[in-house]
C-alpha cells in the first residue's frame, strides 16, 4: 500500500476535509506572495476533542523540478481538551495557517491535511511566475 492510495480529494466547496489554497495565480519573479492554507473554509469543519484537523503541511513543486519542497507545516495541537473532560478545555485552536515566500519560478502548491478520524486529504494550485 502507498499513501497515494489512501489520501482523498474532492472540490473543497463541497467537502469539509479538503485543505483549501488561497494564492494569487501569478506573482513577480522574487516578490513577496502570502499563501494561506486552512480547512473548513466553506463548510466548517469540527474542531472538538472528539474530532479535529490535527495538522496541514503546504510543498511547491517547481514546474521544472522533479521534487517538492515543504514550505510549511502547521500543527493544531489544542482542541478543548481539559482535566474536567472532552470539550470543556479554555482554547481550540482551528485549522489555519499563513507563510510568506518568494518564488523564482512557476509551479505549484500542494497542500496535506489529517483529519483524526477521516484521514489523509489533499489538494493544489497552479502559481505562474513572471519575470
Amino acid at each position: 500500500m502507498k499513501i497515494a492510495d489512501i489520501i482523498q480529494s474532492a472540490d473543497w466547496k463541497a467537502e469539509k476535509h479538503v485543505p483549501v489554497i488561497d494564492a494569487p495565480e501569478a506573482v513577480k519573479a522574487g516578490e513577496k506572495v502570502t499563501v494561506e492554507v486552512c480547512v473548513g473554509k466553506e463548510i466548517p469543519h469540527p474542531n472538538t476533542t472528539e474530532h479535529n484537523i490535527r495538522w496541514i503541511k503546504l510543498y511547491f513543486k517547481p514546474d521544472n523540478g522533479k521534487f517538492p519542497y515543504e514550505v510549511a507545516c502547521f500543527e493544531f495541537n489544542v482542541h478543548g481538551e481539559s482535566t474536567e473532560g472532552p470539550n470543556k478545555g479554555p482554547v481550540y485552536t482551528e485549522p489555519f495557517g499563513k507563510a510568506v515566500l518568494k518564488l523564482s519560478t512557476s509551479g505549484t502548491f500542494l497542500a496535506t491535511a489529517y483529519c483524526n478520524i477521516h484521514g489523509l486529504w489533499e489538494s493544489n494550485k497552479v502559481i505562474k511566475v513572471e519575470e
